[in-house]
């Protein structure tokens, strides 16, 4: 974010009142990976603190997890026959 720092963005939106913004869910995606960083992006306001590199199916999960949503299974692609037990 240039020019801006995410924490500070973060802590900022916090302050809104809840109509303006200030209860939206946010996940900070970062190089950071120690115990302080972690605690400083919580503090900060961030729902949750996650490290690179993630894996693409870990962060679908983690975001649908703070959508209040739970992943979906793969589809099998048109056409493919069902899986057989």
């Amino acid at each position: 974010m240039p020019g801006e720092d995410a924490t500070r963005s973060s802590a900022a939106s916090r302050a809104l009142a809840a109509t303006d913004g200030g209860k939206t869910l946010a996940v900070a995606l970062t190089a950071y990976g120690r115990i302080q960083d972690r605690v400083v992006s919580l503090a900060a306001g961030f729902s949750m603190h996650v490290p690179k590199p993630v894996d693409p199916g870990e962060l679908t999960a983690i975001v649908a997890s703070l959508a209040g949503r739970a992943p979906q299974p793969p589809r099998a692609p048109v056409g493919s026959d069902p899986p057989t037990e």
